[in-house]
């Protein structure tokens, strides 16, 4: 049997074996260079991109929150402060029993289910290694209390805080606002920068209105931590700018005075600096203490307050509109002026009613047996309704509409606080747009002494009076006088917005009628000119709660106290040389004459006569 043998080709081997080595020493030499371009990329080309990820890999930045500037009203009392109060506050990681550990704090004291769930749920937006308040503004009861078991409460401890406090408590609480915690919807909406480390935020009044300028610039800690993020070392910081302090116009002694002044009636009253536009009485009665909104009021308080029939929450001199009643007389005698329809010294008579041609309604005068002849100054002075619906008839709404817009009847006045309210001056187009009717010569009536649809707040008809008394220049109301930092001081200057052309002879005669109404022998508030040394120029007003059918009679001491019209009045003082306007309304007070200028004269006298002012008691 023949056998083969194969022959090995060694030649073609050799090249197989060449070309792999060949392919082999190619491909390592590939992968070496994209190794050096890689490694040259990551040393040379990203080296400050990687230099800074790994940087920030163990360097955190920690924020420091800034100290909230102080407010203070305009003579240097402080309405708003920072205190430093103990706050007992809990590291959850260090926590073996959470719940049981919650318990047992809950029973020694006395903390609210409310304050628990309040701690969960900060709880949950805290690192677990991380302080969470339990508890604020402990007393020192209660800090002697836990000191005694604090060895048993390992993760637990007091620490000292700053929270705001507000020494005035209700008397301005409407002005100043208050700060509370940051909620959810805040936190969407927030810088997370400068709030990170804050808790608290302005929720109304002025703390909310200058938030930005009184919450200050955060500052930061860069703090070397580990691979669990645990704080190992501070590298460097950089301290945070305190907030602006902020100085107000508002003066808390005059603020007292009013207030104390309305008594027993829920109502507002505002004070206006004529020359400058800066407010100096912003008073709503009743108010509420703010100091319980910053470490969360409970929900049986909050709700006894939203519920309180006196509705303390509620900002009458910023958002309560009113039927301004007769104290929108002057200014509708001025546009009779100004438009020729009206003589200073035409007469009329006044048989206690009025009506319209061919109807057989009685517009009725407050004066059930009428004034008798009264000419322009007599009907200001004694408050004549007949004569003004005459007038107002002659003026026709379209022209009323047109001049009392221009003393900021039915708009804002644009004082640097949130939430304030337009107000309602009615119009033909306003009734056709809102209530789809035609507007009536009977409206028109009861528009020109200020019923019917008509509204406006304290603060417009301060506005009001204030330019009336300025001859027409027109002041913006604004609480805030300077703003003070560190690195500035910024006074608030408002410039007259504009001026409206008005005649003086007509100014003067209105004033005239004005003045009378306190000082002259028929006027409605003369009770008044016993009170003063000096010249008050004013208006009384009496505002419907509810109509009064044709056969009914009005009987004050027939009816509810709910039901009773409203008093109000405005003026100005010193007549010659105005300083100060305000506006007053007492909520079911009746007559302005003899509740709501009193009140008005306090003010005035306060301010004109500091000597009397009733010293601070605060």
């Amino acid at each position: 049997m023949d056998r083969k043998f194969a022959i090995k080709d060694s030649l073609a081997e050799n090249r197989i074996f060449l070309s792999r080595v060949v392919a082999a020493f190619v491909l390592i030499m590939l992968l070496i260079a994209g190794l050096v371009v890689r490694l040259v990329y990551l040393q040379i080309v990203g080296h400050e991109h990687y230099a800074t990820l790994s940087k920030d890999n163990r360097i955190k930045i920690s924020p420091l929150p800034p100290t909230r500037g102080i407010i203070y009203d305009r003579r240097g009392r402080m309405l708003a402060q920072n205190v430093p109060t103990y706050s007992l506050e809990l590291i959850p990681e260090q926590i073996e029993n959470l719940d049981d550990t919650l318990q047992k704090l809950q029973q020694l004291l006395n903390i609210s289910d409310e304050k628990i769930d309040l701690f969960q749920k900060l709880r949950k937006r805290n690192k677990s290694f991380t302080t969470t308040p339990l508890l604020q503004n402990l007393t020192e009861e209660d800090v002697a209390k836990f000191a005694v078991v604090r060895p048993y409460f390992p993760g637990v401890d007091v620490y000292a805080r700053l929270v705001r406090y507000y020494p005035y408590a209700d008397l301005a609480a409407h002005v100043v606002g208050y700060v509370g915690r940051i909620n959810e919807q805040e936190l969407k909406v927030l810088p997370i920068a400068e709030y990170r480390g804050t808790d608290f935020i302005g929720k109304n009044g002025i703390e909310k209105n200058y938030e930005n300028q009184l919450h200050g610039t955060a500052g930061y800690a860069e703090i070397e931590t580990n691979a669990q993020a645990r704080a190992v070392n501070t590298v460097s910081t950089t301290e945070p700018i305190a907030g602006a302090n902020i100085y107000l116009t508002l003066d808390i002694d005059l603020q007292k005075i009013a207030y104390d002044a309305l008594g027993e009636f829920n109502g507002a009253a505002v004070a206006i600096d004529i020359k400058t536009g800066g407010v100096l009485v912003f008073a709503s009665r009743p108010g509420f203490d703010p100091n319980p909104f910053v470490s969360g009021i409970s929900a049986k308080d909050y709700k006894a307050l939203q519920d309180s029939p006196d509705q303390p929450l509620y900002n009458r001199a910023l958002r309560g509109q009113y039927p301004p009643g007769s104290t929108v007389k002057p200014f509708l005698g001025l546009a009779g002026l100004e438009y020729g329809v009206a003589d200073f010294g035409h007469r009329l008579f006044c048989p206690g009613y009025y009506r319209l041609p061919n109807v057989e309604h009685k517009y009725r005068d407050w004066k059930k047996w009428g004034h008798g002849v009264v000419d322009m100054n007599e009907a200001i002075t004694q408050s004549c309704d007949v004569y003004f619906y005459d007038l107002a008839l002659a003026l026709g709404i379209d022209r009323i509409h047109e001049f009392l817009d221009k003393f900021g009847f039915g708009k804002r006045t644009g004082i640097d606080l949130v939430g304030e309210v337009d107000g309602l001056l009615p119009s033909k187009e306003w009734k056709k747009a809102n209530r789809n009717q035609a507007w009536y010569p009977g409206e028109t009536l009861i528009t020109g002494i200020g019923q019917g649809y008509m509204q406006a707040t304290p603060l417009q008809l301060a506005k009001a009076v204030a330019t009336l008394a300025n001859h027409g220049k027109v002041i913006t109301p604004h609480l805030v006088q300077q703003i003070i930092n560190a690195d500035y001081a910024d006074s608030i200057e408002l410039l007259p917005d504009e001026v409206i052309p008005l005649k003086e002879q007509n100014v003067d005669n209105i004033i005239l009628a004005m003045t009378n109404v306190v000082h002259g022998a028929r006027g409605t508030a003369g009770k008044l000119d016993k009170a003063v040394g000096y010249q008050i120029a004013g208006k009384t007003g009496t505002a419907q709660v509810f109509t009064i059918k044709q056969e009914e009679k009005y009987n004050e001491d027939a009816i509810d106290f709910k039901m009773r019209d409203h008093a109000l009045f405005i003026s100005f003082a010193p007549v010659h040389d105005p300083q100060i306007a305000v506006a007053v309304i007492a909520e079911h007070g009746g007559h302005g004459g003899s509740v709501a200028a009193p009140i008005a004269g306090e003010i005035i006298d306060a301010y004109l006569n500091p000597k009397k002012a009733k010293p601070d008691e605060k």
